[in-house]
């Protein structure tokens, strides 16, 4: 059985049916020959011619005997015509049930599910003949259409992913823009409002610029380039001062040194973890920036209430609320974590053991070329 089942559909036809036909030709000719006997037990007239040339006259069956022996003949008759046919006829039953059957059940049970967008089941292996193959392919094509769906889930989720993490990074430019012009509408000028307003600006539009350009957060470009830790305390101590102005903030920070790293990438982490600490501090503020072989490490410890324990077990996630009446969603240290493993580092997040949280991003200092 199992042989015939993994059998090819013209060879399991062609068995079944030479298998069929010989056996209703078997019961045929048991047929005719049990009828042949049974009607050698009744007269059927005629003469009869002995050795020694007597002729004698036989008896004739009677009206009940005929009508035996015209059944017997009409069951004979019957037999050597519909039994043959019918064995054809059981053929194509068998072979409907043992080869058709289970894969046509399968492939309708699969397209109607398909039809009803459900691509969460599996098509069972069903043999080894064209059907078993059919239903193999089958299976092939569902598992790539819900692949294909998933991808685009993933790219789909990916895009708000990435429209919220652009959103919250520009935010930070923006209100350095917003408090700068404060700033200068209250006079309070010094020489550096008008490069700080050019730097922004300038990356406010390399923002648009990505952001038209790339489908993915980590497809966006490293571009390293030399900057001296001077220029880095510099912008460390404006990033607080406008992100966090309530806030005491000590800042330290390598008094010489140069680092080749990509500046962009480091100011949008920066102003992420300061942001995210200014909006949970209670009123201290830490920045601490060393360089580490390789590695330039930025960490900003606050006096806050700590980060929960989810984001401390599974990590930053996109749209995790660090608390319910919150209004932030936990993009800036998601992106901040993608940005961190794009320029060869990684984003760390730590409570203290007295409270207030601290998260310490790194960068890949790269040569120079």
């Amino acid at each position: 059985m199992e042989r015939l089942k993994n059998m090819g559909l013209k060879q399991s036809f062609f068995l079944l049916s030479v298998s069929c036909l010989l056996a209703a030709l078997l019961l045929t000719a048991s047929i005719y020959i049990c009828c042949g006997k049974i009607a050698e037990h009744y007269p059927h007239g005629g003469i009869s011619i002995d050795s020694n040339g007597m002729v004698k006259e036989l008896d004739l069956p009677t009206a009940g005997q005929e009508r035996i022996l015209r059944l017997l003949n009409g069951i004979q008759l019957f037999s050597a015509v519909v039994i043959p046919v019918a064995g054809l006829g059981m053929a194509g039953l068998l072979f409907y049930h043992m080869k058709l059957k289970t894969p046509i059940l399968v492939l309708r049970a699969g397209t109607e599910r398909i039809q009803n967008h459900d691509l969460d089941f599996s098509v069972p292996e069903v043999s080894d003949d064209e059907l078993g193959q059919i239903c193999a392919a089958f299976e092939t094509m569902r598992a790539e259409l819900l692949r294909t769906n998933q991808e685009l889930w993933w790219q789909t989720e990916e895009r708000k992913r990435l429209n919220a993490a652009f959103s919250h990074d520009l935010r930070n430019p923006v209100t350095v823009l917003k408090g700068t012009v404060k700033l200068l509408r209250q006079g309070m000028t010094d020489e550096n409002t008008l490069d700080r307003l050019e730097s922004y600006t300038f990356r406010i539009e390399q923002y648009v610029e990505a952001m038209s350009s790339i489908q993915r957060l980590e497809h966006m470009p490293v571009q390293s380039s030399a900057i001296a830790c001077t220029v880095l305390r510099t912008e460390l101590e404006e990033t607080a001062g406008l992100l966090a102005p309530r806030l005491c903030a000590d800042l330290v920070v390598p008094e010489t040194g140069t680092v080749q790293i990509d500046h962009g990438i480091f100011l949008t982490v920066a102003e992420n973890l300061i942001g995210n600490a200014a909006r949970f501090s209670l009123g201290k503020l830490k920045i601490l920036l060393i360089l580490e072989k390789d590695m330039v490490l930025l960490t900003v410890t606050d006096d806050g209430p700590g980060f929960p324990s989810e984001i401390m077990k599974n990590g930053p996630k996109p749209f995790g609320k660090m608390e319910e009446s919150a209004g932030h969603f936990g993009m800036g240290l998601y992106s901040s974590s993608l940005l961190c493993r794009k320029h060869g580092g990684e984003l760390c997040l730590e409570n203290g053991l007295e409270g207030g949280a601290s998260v310490t991003a790194s960068f890949q200092i790269y040569k120079e070329h």
